[in-house]
Order: structure tokens, then sequence, then C-alpha cells
């Protein structure tokens, strides 16, 4: 198994419990507040590490995100590519509703102060048989993809959030995109969702594509075979990670050679865990609870 290097954000989550979203003028109260690590990056990262791959963080916090680099470090995440930034750390704002929908308010901070030399102090460090993980909240990501390409690392992408920067991004060199329905009919240029998938195949012959649909499970296409897996039917709590630990679950059973297939049906059931516990990281489970949980 190669290593698994996430480039990727690393946020303050402030979470807040609430009746339903709130809307334009509308004041709301909140029944409970809680403080979590969260970004797209570090719930990858943890939910990797978690599944049970050699897992290594590259990214930049503030002072305050110390909390940040205590919980990679406690889920078994190199943390020593980390960098300091004399600024404030990401974080997020997230409304989650009594059914365990959530709506976020993303600040990037020091997400967004990577510079060039930085990037490749870390990449130095990484190869052929490697994979590295992106999301679309840091800055310099057409630099990472170019220079991690040009080492031999295999490049798993992340689209999300999803804006128009996408489009500048050297997506051609991308190994495996994954990406949920709304990111893959931006990516498509099509509404209409049973074209969105062959829309992705046209623009992206080479590469693999694991397109996630919430309830209705994902499709992992490869170009040579084409898999659907279901989705787990439970109560959710919070689906804040549940992206993210599908992701990181897939990518550390994809790198210790599992069958596509069985890929799927682990991140299937670790998404479904996370999703029936409240929080981003802390929600994520360990193999051993995956390995337990039934479809």
């Amino acid at each position: 198994m190669g290593k698994i290097l996430t480039f990727g954000s690393l946020n303050v989550d402030y979470v807040y419990h609430v009746p339903h979203f709130v809307a334009p003028g509308e004041t709301l109260a909140a029944s409970k507040r809680e403080v979590n690590c969260g970004g797209k990056g570090l719930n990858q990262s943890i939910a990797a590490a978690r599944a049970g791959a050699e897992v290594f963080h590259a990214g930049k916090i503030g002072a305050d995100g110390q909390i940040l680099t205590d919980m990679l470090s406690q889920s078994g995440v190199d943390i020593s590519y980390i960098q300091h930034s004399s600024g404030p750390s990401g974080h997020a704002i997230i409304q989650v509703d009594p059914s365990g929908q959530n709506c976020i308010l993303l600040f990037g901070g020091s997400n967004q102060e990577i510079t060039t030399q930085e990037v490749d102090q870390v990449l130095a460090n990484f190869g052929p048989g490697d994979r590295i993980i992106l999301q679309n909240e840091i800055n310099n990501l057409a630099y990472i993809m170019h220079q991690a390409a040009a080492r031999g690392l295999d490049i798993v992408f992340n689209p999300s959030p999803i804006d128009a920067s996408i489009q500048s991004l050297p997506l051609e060199l991308v190994s495996l995109l994954v990406l949920n329905e709304i990111e893959g009919a931006a990516l498509a240029g099509t509404e209409d969702e049973s074209l969105v998938l062959e829309g992705l195949r046209k623009q992206f012959p080479r590469c693999r594509i694991l397109l996630t649909l919430g309830s209705r499970g994902c499709i992992y296409d490869d170009g040579t075979q084409r898999i659907q897996q279901k989705a787990c039917s439970v109560e959710a709590v919070d689906t804040t990670a549940a992206g993210d630990t599908f992701t990181g679950y897939f990518v550390a059973a994809d790198a210790a050679g599992l069958p596509p297939q069985e890929c799927l049906r682990l991140a299937t059931q670790a998404a479904a865990i996370a999703v029936s516990r409240p929080g981003a990281a802390p929600s994520i489970p360990v193999m051993a609870e995956v390995k337990q949980f039934s479809l």
C-alpha cells in the first residue's frame, strides 16, 4: 500500500442545532451549540486513517488550530507537514435541523494561505504509488495538481464546494473523481440526472468516477465497468461528514488493493455510521465498527 497524502482544509466547526435553517431577515434561537474539528481535508484524512491507511496531512492552521492537530494525531494521522499561520484558522458555521440535514457557511482563513514553496517542500516526500486527496477548500490547487502529477502521484479530487474556479483546474490530471449529484451536474453541464455520468465520462475518459447519490447510494465507473451500490437505511442525526467519510474510506480501501465493490461497501457502511452520530470528525467510525455493521 502506498502512502496517502491529504493536502486539504482544516476548520474549526461551530455547529448550531436549529428548528429549521435561518431564512433571510430571520433571527432564530439555536437549541444547542457544539465546537468540533472539521474541514473536508481533515475529515477525509481521519476517515482514511481510521480505515487503516498510512495517512499524512498537509495544510495550514492559525494560532487557534491546536484542537485540529490534536484530533488528527489522536486518529493516527501524521501532522508533520502542517504549516502555521499568524492569522486565524479556517472555520465553518453549520446549521443542523431536526432531520439531520445541514447548511454551512465557510471562512477559509489559513486554508487560503498555502504557498508554492510549502507545496514543493511537502510533495518532495511523495512519489509513484502514493495518492493525494484534494478538495476545493484550499488555494493553489492547480499548482498542487501539476506538481503531484509530475511526481507520479495518483490524484483523488473531490470538487467540493463546487464553484466556477473548478473549471480552471487541470482536471485531466485527476485519477479518481469523487463527487455528488450537484457537483456532477455542474461539471457535466446538464441537469438531466440520467445524462450526468455519461457527460462526466465523455469529459474525463481516463478518470475513474465515483458519483454519490445520497439516500440512493452511489455509482462507480472506471470506463470498463459500472457498479451501483445501494445506501444503508439508518436514522440520520447529522450528515455533515457523510461524504468525507465515504471518500476517505473508499480511498483507503482502494489503496489497500481491494476490489471496487468491496471499497464501495466499506465506504457506504462507514458513511451510514457517520450520519447516525452528531458532529463532523467525531462521527467518523473506526474500521472495527464498520466491519460489524451490515448493509
